[in-house]
This record gives C-alpha cells, structure tokens and sequence, in this order.
C-alpha cells in the first residue's frame, strides 16, 4: 500500500494504475532518472502545504522599521529632551532611528552645531543602541543611523 513511507519499484503504468485507485495525483519528481521517479500523493494537498510553509518562513522573518527624528541645527534643550524619548521608545520597541538635522537657509554655516547635537544623542543612548552610521552631511540634511542593540 502506499503512503507506509516505503518505495515501491514498479512500472509507471502501475503507478498511474495506483494512483486512480486511490483517488490521489502521481507527480515526476526526476524525469530523468532510469526508471523516472515518481510519486503518488494530493497534489492539492502538497500545494497547500507549500503555500502554508512559505507563509510560515515569512511571518518569521524579521521586519525592520525606520523611524525618523528631526532636529533643527539650535535645536533648545526641551525639544531636544522630548525627541529623545521619542527615540528610546523607538529602540526600545526594536525599530531603527534615523535622526537627522535639517539645515534650512543659511543654517548650513552650522554644520559643527549639528553634529555635536547628533553625537550628544548617541552617546545618550548608547546604552540601548549602536550608531550604524556615523553623522554625514547629504544635501541640507545631516543623517545618523541607529539601530537596537541585540536582546540577549
């Protein structure tokens, strides 16, 4: 009987034989194999199993957000204590920062402000996570990225 976990040498018109009699399909699984291998099973069913299984190795993969921060270059002490909150729930939620400083006009004279306020945000939440990149300058924005630190 088939299904023991068993093979079976036997010809393919027995297979197929088998396979109408037990109401399943009979799939090639090598074509060019000397006999062809085959094997009877719901090919309905094997599909679905398929589809299962690949949204089961989805649903595991990680997702990665990116949550955004903006400073100003004279970014006052009480914006930026509230931003910073903002930002440990993010990493504490396991969501990547993306805090930049956005210079508007003139305000790219003070390029070094900006940095330094990015650097004091890093080194204030070193503890919860690491800066992937480093503070650069693209355009009028000055980025940082950071990312959660693995739990343990």
């Amino acid at each position: 009987m088939v299904g023991d976990g068993e093979p079976q040498v036997m010809s393919t018109e027995q297979a197929l034989r088998q396979a109408k009699d037990d109401g399943l399909d009979l799939v090639m699984i090598s074509e060019k194999a000397d006999p062809p291998v085959v094997k009877i099973l719901d090919y309905k069913k094997f599909l679905y199993d398929q589809k299962k299984k690949q949204k089961e190795i989805k649903n595991k993969a990680q997702k990665v957000v990116v949550k955004e921060i903006r400073f100003g270059p004279n970014t006052d002490e009480h914006d930026y204590e509230f931003k910073k909150k903002h930002a440990i729930k993010f990493l504490e939620e396991g969501s990547k920062i993306k805090a930049f400083v956005f210079f508007k006009g003139r305000s790219i004279l003070f390029k070094d402000k900006g940095e330094i306020l990015l650097l004091k945000l890093a080194t204030e939440l070193e503890e919860l996570g690491v800066v992937e990149q480093m503070p650069k300058l693209e355009g009028k924005r000055m980025i940082m990225m950071l990312a959660p630190k693995k739990k343990k």
